[in-house]
Parts: structure tokens; sequence; C-alpha cells
């Protein structure tokens, strides 16, 4: 149901001498879905990734024998449906007469704009929050990271090995990495794009990564994973929901991609008969990921 704003929801709008109006002027972090996923424009009511079967490797031929002959068959397909996401508000001809703050009013609009994009956080972030759970599938049926992956010559996996963020952890995702194949069971050299992590891991992922020497140790050893450049950046996400969760993309594409079929509009009116004015916001896209080999994931220990 909608319920207008009227006088009486803000009765101390009514009247001069209030000092300061707190609660809606705070801060905001910069776009963070952007950094993740690669953005496209869509016409269309969906949009569909497919995956292409490749060539295994030559068999010896014998002499006088036919050469054998493969086929480079269709894979998964990953579809993205555009989804509307819409919010508005409407207030009294009433509440804006007798409302003695304008700056206020003005900051409404702000608020639906704000409420707008953290949805659209929030929807990007699920791709990678929701990423372990096999109630949200992707293309092939199975969650985005999952050990059973199904391809022409057996199952892939880009679940890591569940462990906490560490030294030890992150060598053992870029080793993983390292050993990624394609549909065809041939090698491919994926190479580790950006390391992606909640708030709850910041200042662990400085003290891994940002040491010449081993963190935690008494050793003069070296802190392989800076020399190499393992990980070239680090990514921090404040809508991810799992404190121990941590995730690698890879340089693969296709991986997490968000289409725009609409980017967020603000409309407002005026309804004739109770002379209230509205306003709204309303957005349409799509957040997924095609070949799942572009993003590995490790829920924590």
């Amino acid at each position: 149901m909608t319920v207008p704003i009227t006088r009486s929801a803000h009765p101390a709008l009514l009247w001069p001498g209030v000092k300061s109006i707190f609660g809606g002027k705070y801060n905001e972090y910069p776009p963070e879905w952007s950094q993740i996923f690669s953005q496209e424009t869509s016409t269309k009511a969906y949009e569909k990734f497919v995956e292409e079967g490749g060539f295994g490797m030559a068999p010896i031929k014998a002499e006088g024998a036919p050469i054998e002959y493969d086929s480079d068959t269709q894979g998964y397909t990953a579809t993205f449906t555009h989804v509307v996401y819409a919010k508005g508000f409407i207030v009294t001809r009433e509440a804006i007469e007798d409302n003695q703050y304008a700056e206020v009013a003005e900051r409404r609009a702000r608020k639906l704009a704000k409420a707008m994009r953290v949805t659209a956080e929030t929807v990007h972030a699920n791709v990678l929050n929701r990423g372990f759970s096999g109630s949200y599938p992707i293309g092939d049926g199975k969650a985005l990271f999952a050990t059973d992956h199904p391809t022409a010559t057996g199952a892939q996996s880009n679940l890591l090995t569940a462990a906490d963020l560490s030294e030890a952890s992150l060598e053992a995702a870029a080793i993983q990495i390292s050993k990624a194949k394609d549909s065809a069971g041939l090698p491919i050299a994926s190479r580790i794009k950006r390391l992606i992590v909640g708030p709850d891991n910041v200042f662990n992922v400085e003290r891994i990564l940002g040491s010449t020497l081993q963190s935690a140790s008494e050793s003069n050893n070296l802190n392989a994973l800076k020399s190499m450049g393992t990980i070239p950046e680090v990514v921090v996400n404040h809508y991810l929901t799992d404190s121990d969760a941590w995730f690698i993309q890879t340089e693969e594409e296709d991986g997490l991609v968000s289409f725009w079929r609409r980017k967020p509009t603000l409309q407002q009116d005026t309804d004739f008969d109770t002379e209230n004015a509205r306003s709204k916001s309303s957005m349409r896209f799509a957040a997924g990921v095609g070949d799942w080999r572009a993003v590995y994931g490790n829920a924590g220990s």
C-alpha cells in the first residue's frame, strides 16, 4: 500500500527553529559493482552467452590409416534476463506548502537515487554471495562455484578449497587457476586479474600482499605473492555478505557481466485529484556470469 508523506510524518518540519536535521547526509562509497563486472547495453528482453566447444588433442595416425575428425559442439547457454527495479515516494501538497526546510525536500530525490544505487550494488554482489548455493545455478545447471562443472571431457572446478584468506590459501588458489582447462580438456593460460574481498579482510589482505617478506613469520623468506606480482589488484566490495568468503577474478572474457536495458531514471508528476506530488525511479538490467572460468570462489573455513 502506498502511503503519502504527510505533515504528520514530519511535524518538526512545520516550524522554524530546528538547528539540524540529520540522517540523510551520509557519505557514500563510490560505485563498486562496475569494478568487477563488465558493462554492456542491451536492446532485447534478454541476452545469451553460448559456450563454444574445442578440439581435443591429436592422436597418433598409423601409416595408411584415415585421419580422425573432431567436432566443436555447442556447450551450455547462459541467459541474462532483464529485471525491473523501481521505487518512489508521494508527498501531499500540504506537506510541501508547510515545510519550512527546503533542503529536506531536495534530499528526498537524492535519497531515492541512493536507494537505486544500493539496489544495483546488492544485485551485482549477490552473484558472488549466492555463488556457493545450488539454489542459484548458472547456465550449466551448477552453482557458480562448483567442483563438478560438466564439460565434454569431465568435471572441472572453480571452487577453491575452503580456507580463510592467507598467504598459503592464495598460493593454492593461484596454482589451481594455473591448471585451468577449456571444455575440450586442453590447458588455458588463465591469469589472475584481481582479488575481491569484503571489508572484514581489508587489513588481512594488506598484511599478506603488502609485505616484502612472508607475513606472520619469523623467517626471512621472500613473499612470493608480492615479488611475482601474482595478485595485480585488490578490490574491496562492501556488499559481500560472508565475512570469510573471498574471490579471484581471472582475465577470461565473458565472465561477470552486467547488461543494462535501462539506466536509472527519475520521473515526477502531480496527481490531478489529490494534488499529491509523486516521484519515482526505475531501472532494468541483468547481472550474471557467462564463463565460470573467469571467477573462482572460496567460502572460507
